[in-house]
């Protein structure tokens, strides 16, 4: 017999009063005293469960039945019927119980059916899937994966896989993990064999921080593209909203200007999360429940807000005039604190916020200089809880003042040659930005620590599995 899923079940009306069989996991196993089985099930297509009803009728129910714990696989063929009881709209009468996968010694199972943290279930990132919030965000983030791929595609944008070993430093800051197939227990080795490139690749390579660069490249010709994959930076940062391997989106179109994509960019954001709103509605009302009542609301106000667009000296002007506010020094020219930011969005203006028009000497030296010399088209998104969740900038495409960006940043020009190229030959106006999807995930979750937005977090000191 054909599988049914339980979000089928709950979608369409067609399986009501039906032989239907199902395959999932049990959260739950309630035992009645005249001899029948309540068992819970879930199979991950959904926040709902559905209710088998096992009598002790079937051949196995005193062998097997009863002896079911959470997280044992089955699989149950039954009639789907309205149920009588009030906690659940369905249930299946069992005609058949098959018992697919135990769990060994149910007393030691770490995601047993008592109450656990999320610092807890955090510690084993292979089963916490198999919690309610986990498979909640999980899908929610596959809806969020999905839905920019196909805004962009609407747009004629075309997908372009970059680079995750790379020689350059996009970011120009030098957090990067470095990548060998030396021998880092034989230090003579290492020394030797670097002087005289005979490692792997000849040369230093890394782990990339950015495909921007490489992305540029096809821009320049293909006119809009995009990359969408992980990405890494070796800052030793272990705070509740950095990772040291993340999934990075990466936009960049020729013929552009900063205005035109930062608007983009919102629309973006907007368009994705009215996808969740639309796609995802069983999920956020088990968010609303356990992690945020408000969410719901929170995700509507915020497709129907437009963004207030400020330059970096006005902010810096309205920082100084609430001054007493602050412990942190408000100074042009530094960037802005967590505090500095969050008072921006949540107190002063109440709405995400668009900043430009940075100081040079903050931004990648990539950004296009302005006609004052002193900053850069640049453009950074900050909203509500989360503060910054999308950079760009137009991109230089003046030669001239691409070396003496790369100069100011002490940066190797023989490894940007082939960049510069992109400007010797043909070189057009473009922009673009990057968007963190664990952080976009964070804002349409609510939830406050970036480990659980991603399947396995690595973090300082944390590389499992």
């Amino acid at each position: 017999m054909k599988k049914t899923s339980i979000v089928d079940i709950y979608t369409q009306n067609n399986y009501l009063h039906k032989v239907v069989t199902i395959y999932g996991w049990i959260r739950n196993n309630r035992l009645s005293k005249i001899g029948i089985s309540f068992l819970t099930v879930y199979d991950g297509s959904s926040t709902q469960t559905i209710q088998i009803v096992a009598s002790k009728l079937l051949s196995n129910y005193y062998t097997e039945i009863i002896k079911l714990t959470i997280g044992c696989s089955v699989k149950i063929t039954g009639n789907l019927i309205l149920s009588k009881g009030y906690l659940q709209v369905y249930e299946i009468q069992a005609k058949y119980v098959r018992i697919l996968g135990w769990i060994d010694h149910p007393e030691l199972y770490p995601i047993s059916a008592k109450k656990h943290t999320i610092e807890h279930i955090r510690n084993f990132c292979h089963l916490r899937p198999r919690t309610s919030l986990i498979g909640v965000i999980s899908r929610i983030r596959s809806t969020v994966f999905q839905s920019l791929n196909q805004f962009l595609n609407s747009y004629g944008y075309l997908w372009v896989s970059t680079p995750i070993i790379t020689s350059i430093d996009a970011e120009g800051a030098g957090s990067m993990f470095k990548v060998s197939m030396l021998d880092i227990n034989n230090r003579s080795i290492i020394k030797n064999n670097l002087n005289n490139n005979t490692d792997f690749f000849k040369k230093k390579v890394f782990l990339t921080v950015s495909g921007q660069l490489t992305l540029e490249a096809y821009a320049c010709a293909l006119s809009k593209v995009y990359s969408f994959g992980p990405t890494f930076r070796a800052e030793n940062s272990n705070t509740k909203k950095h990772l040291t391997e993340f999934w990075m989106l990466e936009v960049e179109k020729s013929f552009s200007n900063i205005n035109e994509i930062f608007l983009f960019a919102e629309k973006l954001l907007k368009n994705s999360i009215m996808d969740v709103l639309n796609n995802c509605i069983s999920e956020l009302l088990f968010l609303q429940k356990t992690i945020d009542k408000n969410i719901i609301n929170r995700l509507n106000n915020f497709i129907h807000t437009n963004f207030i667009i400020i330059n970096y000296t006005d902010v810096i002007n309205i920082l100084l005039k609430n001054k007493h506010i602050f412990t942190d020094d408000i100074v042009w020219g530094k960037d802005l604190s967590s505090n500095q930011e969050k008072y921006l969005v949540h107190v002063y203006f109440k709405a995400p916020i668009i900043i430009i028009n940075y100081p040079k000497m903050l931004k990648a030296f990539y950004m296009k200089v302005n006609d004052d010399n002193k900053t850069v088209a640049a453009f950074d998104i900050l909203v509500p809880q989360i503060g910054e969740i999308i950079g760009g900038s137009a991109r230089e495409d003046r030669i001239q003042y691409l070396d003496s960006r790369i100069s100011e940043m002490g940066l190797n020009k023989k490894d940007y040659d082939w960049y510069k190229d992109l400007r010797r030959y043909g070189t057009v106006p473009h922009a673009g930005f990057g968007l963190g999807l664990e952080r976009l995930i964070l804002f349409i979750t609510g939830i406050k620590n970036i480990r659980e937005v991603i399947p396995f977090p690595r973090t300082v000191g944390r590389a499992d599995f």
